[in-house]
């Protein structure tokens, strides 16, 4: 998923100006970290620049200059082409948190400890986005939030797993 054609989804509904596009998305995907407006704007700069969306209004109304941006034709089939064209599958064996792991092994590093730490972390966040979840009322956030909570879901089991791995294994041999 590019920021970009997600941020052009937004604007699928209609004009908007990024104060706008940006609480949109946030609501949208409440699991994720929230978007920087430099982020928003720098965004809908290159969306400009490419004519998948133009600026329709300009106004300052006592406050900064806003900027209404509106899909193009272009962009309107840049985003149909997106949606209907899929993904390809996993995995994501490089993120951070396997990274992190398997240096901690090779180190002599507690990795047991980190990941006993680590398995506490997401389950704190599952619970936070358990009560997001049912403090919403929109499925398309629904949706993102039960994504969020099945692939924390599946990290703990990893991480049960890893924790058990490493703790039966002598990580001396793998220096």
């Amino acid at each position: 998923m590019t920021l970009a054609t997600v941020l052009m989804g937004v604007l699928a509904s209609g004009p908007a100006h990024g104060y706008d596009i940006k609480r949109v998305h946030d609501e949208r995907f409440p699991a994720s970290k929230k978007l920087a407006f430099g982020q928003v704007y720098a965004t809908l700069g290159r969306l400009e620049r490419d004519g998948l969306v133009e600026s329709v209004e300009t106004s300052q109304d006592g406050g900064p200059e806003r900027t209404v941006y509106a899909l193009t034709a272009k962009g309107e089939w840049h985003l149909r082409d997106w949606l209907a064209s899929t993904e390809p599958a996993g995995p994501y064996v490089a993120d951070e948190l396997v990274r992190k792991t398997v240096t901690a092994v090779h180190t002599g590093a507690d990795a047991v400890d980190f990941l006993r730490r680590q398995r506490a972390v997401h389950l704190d966040a599952m619970r936070a986005l358990v009560r997001e979840r049912e403090r919403s009322t929109s499925v398309g956030e629904r949706i993102a939030v039960d994504h969020a909570l099945m692939h924390l879901d599946a990290d703990v089991r990893w991480l049960d797993e890893a924790r058990e791995r490493v703790a039966n294994h002598d990580t001396r041999s793998h220096r």
